[in-house]
């Protein structure tokens, strides 16, 4: 589902991504995991066609992100933490509204609204408007409005920042029962608990480089450490050491 080779992105002097290689399969819940700063957004934004690389290439759904950025936007959801909605219009209108953007009736969208409901717990935010949303809600509704359509990569980027632990829970059940053959959610976080939680497999990135990539398990077992987070200081420490060297 996500084939990316040698891919590369400079501001000036300055890297943000540096020779990143990995893929993702179908059917699973892919996590990319670092500090702020590690890359992780410049990463996912390439890969929405919000970015060009600066050298390499990434591939997505079949679809290459630079020559066919549109098929690639028809494939991908996209929630990040600071997503705005119209803070006039009730959750089940901004949904309604998108709808028809992506093609679909007014029948087609109230079906899929009211899937999302029982998915996401939507409740009142349906019938309240945007502007009186906590940001559990508001989260909610733009999780929502990126699935819709039914895309084939969800693309979640820090999206439970922020999130009271009830919100927290409706997202990562969310996330671990969108695992299904012919989907890929692509799930980056900093908190390594989460990605315990939800993710098959994942790669963590620091200062932009690719620290590794694999099963959880694989990465425990590798570092000898009880947990992600100790293992992702095990690795990150080794490669700090590996650079001065």
């Amino acid at each position: 589902m996500l084939d990316i080779h040698n891919l590369s992105k400079t501001y000036g002097r300055h890297a943000a991504l540096r020779n990143v290689t990995l893929s993702a399969r179908e059917g699973e819940v892919f996590g990319l995991l670092g500090p702020n700063g590690a890359g992780k957004t410049t990463l996912l934004r390439i890969i929405a066609t919000l970015l060009r690389p600066t050298a390499g290439t990434a591939v997505l759904a079949g679809h290459d992100v630079g020559r066919e950025p549109e098929a690639v936007r028809r494939a991908i959801g996209v929630v990040n933490g600071g997503m705005g909605l119209p803070a006039r219009l009730t959750g089940r209108e901004v949904l309604r509204s998108f709808a028809g953007l992506y093609g679909l009736n007014r029948a087609q969208a109230d079906a899929r609204i009211h899937e999302l409901d029982a998915a996401l717990d939507l409740g009142r935010t349906l019938d309240v408007r945007a502007g009186e949303y906590s940001t559990g809600m508001k989260q909610k509704v733009v999780i929502a409005r990126a699935v819709l359509h039914d895309p084939q990569v969800l693309i979640l980027d820090e999206a439970a920042s922020g999130l009271d632990i009830f919100a927290r829970r409706t997202l990562l059940d969310f996330v671990a029962a969108a695992r299904q053959p012919g989907k890929l959610t692509l799930y980056s976080t900093h908190v390594m608990s989460e990605a315990e939680e939800v993710c098959d497999r994942v790669a963590i990135l620091h200062k932009g480089e690719l620290v590794t990539v694999g099963s959880i398990p694989d990465i425990l077992a590798s570092t000898g450490e009880r947990n992600l987070e100790r293992a992702f200081f095990a690795l990150v420490r080794g490669q700090e050491v590996a650079r001065a060297s």
